[in-house]
């Protein structure tokens, strides 16, 4: 037999030593790597993660301001007046059948006979004076903003205590809303509000100021249902003299200007509020729906001849393309609009701004 060198011992145990070793090595890797691995913390000034699925959260919008208010809520009636008024100012119409096309627009538009002439004739002065057709739109809104008289700021201090609103106004125009919107003002000014359910004929119209009263944090004076309307009032104004109550609104029933027998229910609460307050009620305010158009110039005329009109709430002008008729309710009623309905919050209820609305309602306007 022959022999093995050892040498060749030497040279096998060698390589079978490094044999041993890389496998040992390679087992040491592969178990470290399906190993699980301890998260890092997060330093401090690390930004934090967001999951990718994670919805996005709009940013609040700013508030809007009164004339971003006004421009929104006369869009319907600045589309449909307005539009017409423009493309009767390009038109290549001579100047004469020019201005009688301006008129029948604006009487169709719900502006009224009465100031539709006025209107044109400020035009017509222009174009007589040398008034280029560039003009006439200037021309135009001008005569607007004079007819609609100056804005009524609400007085920050009130001039009696209480201060005695009565709110009149048909079915359906949203008096009782207005009210409890009014109210809303009042009590953001730090007043203190009694609400007086004076509608005693509709079911619902006692739980709807109620609700409203809840909202605002204001007081409320009802009866139930069918009782006399002037027992109300006058129980509601002397609970509010009573308590040092800074503001009282009274609701009324939501007559038809048609029917007499309720027309002379409305005159019966008003001396029934002068016996308790001689001075009272210190503003009577008519609420009309603009969408109504020119049937709000019958009510506004047959509610002054009960009432004398402080002031008019439009309301519903931006679901209206009438918003034309604030001119010819201006005329009929001879009293200022004071506050127009501009959206369904009680911030939408907004002080009439004559500049406001002219800008826009008619073309030409510093949006224009």
């Amino acid at each position: 037999m022959t022999e093995i060198p050892i040498s060749l011992w030497l040279w096998g145990g060698v390589w079978l030593l490094l044999l041993v070793v890389a496998l040992t090595f390679e087992s040491r890797e592969s178990a470290e790597s399906e190993a699980p691995t301890a998260e890092e913390p997060p330093r401090e000034d690390a930004p934090p993660v967001v999951a990718s699925d994670a919805p996005e959260i709009p940013a609040p919008e700013p508030p809007l301001t009164s004339r971003e208010r006004f421009k929104r809520g006369l869009a319907r009636s600045s589309g449909g007046l307005g539009a017409r008024l423009r493309g009767v100012f390009s038109s290549d119409a001579e100047d004469d059948a020019l201005l009688e096309d301006l008129q029948d627009v604006l009487i169709a538009g719900d502006v009224g006979v009465g100031p539709a002439e006025r209107l044109v004739a400020a035009v017509r002065a222009g174009s007589s004076a040398g008034a280029g057709r560039g003009d006439w739109e200037s021309g135009l809104r001008a005569e607007a903003r004079r007819l609609l008289g100056d804005a009524v700021a609400e007085p920050a201090e009130l001039p009696a205590r209480p201060w005695v609103q009565l709110v009149v106004g048909v079915n359906g125009v949203g008096k009782t809303t207005t009210i409890g919107k009014l109210a809303t003002r009042h009590a953001a000014r730090g007043r203190r509000v009694l609400l007086v359910a004076g509608d005693t004929f509709r079911a619902a119209a006692g739980d709807q100021l109620a609700v409203w009263a809840e909202r605002a944090g204001a007081e409320i004076v009802r009866q139930a249902p069918g009782s006399d309307p002037s027992s109300v009032v006058f129980d509601g104004l002397q609970a509010a003299q009573a308590r040092g109550v800074d503001v009282v609104l009274i609701d009324t029933a939501g007559r038809l200007h048609t029917k007499v027998n309720l027309m002379e229910e409305l005159g019966k609460v008003c001396r029934v509020i002068a016996k308790v307050d001689p001075e009272a009620p210190h503003e009577a305010l008519l609420v009309l729906d603009a969408t109504t158009g020119q049937n709000a110039l019958a009510q506004a005329r047959a509610f002054s001849e009960v009432v004398p009109i402080d002031g008019v709430i439009l309301t519903k002008l931006d679901g209206s393309a009438r918003g034309g008729m604030a001119l010819a309710v201006r005329e009929a009623v001879g009293a200022p609009i004071r506050y127009v309905g501009l959206g369904e919050t009680a911030e939408d209820l907004q002080p009439f701004d004559p500049d406001a609305f002219v800008e826009g309602l008619l073309p030409g306007g510093s949006d224009a």
